[in-house]
């Protein structure tokens, strides 16, 4: 009964670790694609190149970020 009770206390303490780091994961990658939309508007790009920057960002975090940062000073 004491094993127990310590296995599913270590087992909540990884998935509330592994919880809080998925939360931090999203809200960068939110973060990123806000950023990233922002900047190709400020850069004067059309609306539409914005939005399809936003949601390559939001859909492939690092991929879609890495492509945009590549190709924003065209």
């Amino acid at each position: 009964m004491i094993l127990s009770a310590v296995m599913f206390g270590s087992i909540g303490l990884v998935l509330g670790i592994v919880i809080f780091v998925s939360i931090i994961v999203i809200l960068v990658n939110i973060v990123t694609s806000i950023w990233a939309y922002r900047d190709a508007q400020r850069k004067g790009k059309s609306k539409e190149f914005a939005l399809i920057v936003l949601i390559g960002t939001l859909l492939f975090p690092i991929l879609g970020l890495i492509v945009y940062v590549i190709i924003r000073n065209d």
